[in-house]
């Protein structure tokens, strides 16, 4: 008999509050467990519980979780605007926490951010569009403070990253579609600029 596995409790509250929006999570994890398969040592930055780490553990051999207010054990407290993470990592991603990063602090977000991966590493992004918070509840609105359209994301992360690739996710449909019509955007950068 299998031991029974329970949500942390942000996965936990969004089953009980929303749990579509658990499908169109996951379908985010999918998309970085695909992209990052085979890396050896992965960061997450923003990763409240660590949950969904676990999609991305099924395709790398290790993921090291971190946010700025941990809510689970395995979660490491940091601040990427104010603090470099330690070690080095062959890639890394944050899913819905660049739109709460004061547009001010974005560089230094960001530029801590690159320090964690080498000259060859990958960084996948994933924020809500600008254009989606019309339809955002008023919560959300309050703290996504810097959501941005398709170029202005592009333009933010290239002067971080050589290479930018943009996809579009409408809930669990990620597509290379009219920007303007995206809800969700997931960034893949490579090649941090030194």
């Amino acid at each position: 008999m299998n031991a029974r596995t329970e949500f942390g409790s942000n996965l936990g509250h969004l089953w009980e509050t929303d749990p579509r929006m658990v499908g169109i999570r996951h379908a985010r994890y999918k998309f970085v467990a695909k992209m990052l398969a085979g890396c050896e040592r992965v960061l997450e930055v923003g990763a409240g519980d660590g949950s969904l780490a676990q999609i991305v553990r099924q395709t790398v051999r290790r993921v090291v979780c971190c946010d700025l207010d941990p809510q689970g054990p395995d979660v490491l407290r940091l601040d990427l605007v104010h603090e470099m993470p330690q070690g080095i990592f062959d890639a890394a991603y944050a899913l819905d926490v660049l739109e709460h990063v004061a547009p001010a602090d974005e560089d230094a977000f960001l530029g801590n951010l690159v320090l964690a991966v080498p000259p060859s590493g990958t960084v996948i992004l994933g924020t809500p569009s600008l254009e989606s918070q019309a339809y955002a509840c008023d919560i959300s609105r309050r703290g996504h403070v810097n959501c941005k359209t398709e170029d202005e994301l592009r333009d933010t992360l290239r002067r971080h990253f050589r290479n930018v690739y943009l996809f579009g996710m409408n809930d669990e449909t990620l597509h290379t579609g009219y920007g303007p019509m995206c809800h969700y955007r997931l960034a893949l950068c490579a090649g941090v600029r030194s």
